[in-house]
């Protein structure tokens, strides 16, 4: 089953990181978020990607040309300049890297890769700038059972700032909880099962996904959620960078699900 990942977003809101790179490319630990995205799929079983490029994706592609030489140990003769790439512990991920514009709203990307899709009834997909501890394998078995065209991955992200709960005459702080789970509703986590026949809800490429391709699957019933209640954090802006290297300088990386 082939993995599409989305990643020709512009990531304005980071902007301090992506005015030389897309924003898959961000390094958390020294590799790029979209490495560590792969990485997760690839220890559930799910090792063949396509990659929807946009916004700077020549940097993806020259990323994945040298992956096996930035991976690996050299030699190289500089006189004649033959370079010896030596045995390693690389991937055997294969990897599809596609351009679909640099302007192509998120439903329309997925919609260009139809062709690339065309002997799959079912495939994954998600963005290029979330991590996740989802059971992939789980999540997959949930879509089989339901048998609507499309699955997505219900998250209860943690709110952005402690709750405080004190009397209001004395001041007296009698519950304190740093970052607690949100307590509204469910949101959608960005990873998803879907029908190759979801991509004919999708007219043109200015079409996110996110909108009416998806709000015309719920109205027909043709929508599920599958729920989460473990790790996920996007990564929109520096501070949520930082937080995602703050968990793996500790090594305390919960989407680290691979050996």
């Amino acid at each position: 089953m082939k993995t599409v990942i989305l990643a020709g977003g512009l990531g304005t809101r980071l902007s301090e990181e992506t005015a030389f790179k897309p924003k898959p490319m961000v390094e958390i630990g020294g590799k790029p978020i979209l490495w560590h995205i792969m990485s997760v799929y690839a220890a559930h079983g799910f090792s063949e990607f396509i990659v929807a490029l946009g916004y700077k994706g020549e940097v993806i592609k020259e990323y994945f040309l040298n992956f096996r030489a930035l991976n690996s140990d050299l030699s190289i003769d500089l006189q004649t300049g033959d370079a010896t790439i030596h045995a390693g512990s690389i991937s055997n991920w294969k990897v599809h890297l596609v351009d679909t514009g640099p302007n192509t709203q998120t439903g329309g990307r997925l919609a260009r890769l139809r062709s690339w899709l065309a002997d799959d009834d079912t495939f994954l997909m998600t963005y290029g700038d979330g991590l996740s501890n989802v059971d992939l394998q789980k999540l997959v078995a949930f879509h089989r059972s339901h048998g609507k065209l499309a699955t997505v991955t219900a998250v209860r992200p943690a709110a952005r700032f402690g709750n405080l709960a004190f009397d209001a005459g004395t001041g007296a702080v009698s519950q304190f909880i740093e970052k607690p789970q949100a307590s509204g509703g469910w949101i959608n986590g960005g990873f998803f099962v879907l029908d190759r026949k979801v991509l004919d809800y999708i007219t043109g490429d200015e079409v996110p996904w996110e909108l009416a391709p998806m709000q015309r699957l719920t109205e027909e019933g043709q929508l599920c959620a599958f729920r989460h209640d473990g790790f996920w954090q996007p990564m929109d802006t520096l501070r949520d960078k930082r937080h995602l290297e703050e968990h793996w300088e500790k090594g305390d990386a919960p989407w680290k699900v691979w050996r």
